[in-house]
């Protein structure tokens, strides 16, 4: 009986295990795919759908020191200041690493081509965003961008 008993727990918690790894495989998905479609309405001047994903209390630092408020990102993008041609990761260098059950970060490389004032960028950097779970589900609460890459040949 207490064998039945052993096998039956160890069986119960190598279930419990498969289930956590689905959970992190799932939230790793969201994040990921939650990351990309930021991205996407960025590059899209899509003040509404960055609304929905950014945190009330997310900061961007990006890499001069400049700290841009959550307010600040999406005055910009209702502005339509900046016009982009690129704000893409470039494939396959997006990772997203699970932390806990509330807390997801992306690193990606990000090339980004836009005009701005009347002025032509095109640069490339990487990036770390740090996503949280809250009541409504994940949502793009910290970010930090790099300094633009030296070009490649």
């Amino acid at each position: 009986m207490k064998k039945l008993a052993t096998v039956l727990a160890l069986t119960a918690l190598a279930t419990a295990a498969r289930a956590a790894d689905a959970n992190v495989a799932d939230d790793r998905a969201a994040v990921a795919a939650l990351d990309v479609r930021y991205q996407a309405a960025v590059k899209a001047n899509d003040a509404e759908t960055m609304a929905k994903i950014l945190h009330p209390e997310m900061t961007l630092v990006v890499g001069s020191g400049t700290v841009i408020s959550r307010d600040d990102l999406l005055r910009e993008a209702r502005g339509g200041a900046i016009a982009y041609e690129i704000q893409d990761e470039t494939p396959g260098s997006q990772t997203v690493r699970i932390f806990s059950e509330d807390t997801a970060v992306v690193t990606a490389r990000l090339r980004l081509k836009y005009v701005t004032g009347g002025k032509a960028f095109d640069r490339t950097l990487w990036f770390s965003d740090t996503y949280v779970r809250t009541p409504d589900g994940w949502r793009y609460a910290f970010g930090q961008a790099s300094l633009p890459l030296p070009a490649t040949p």
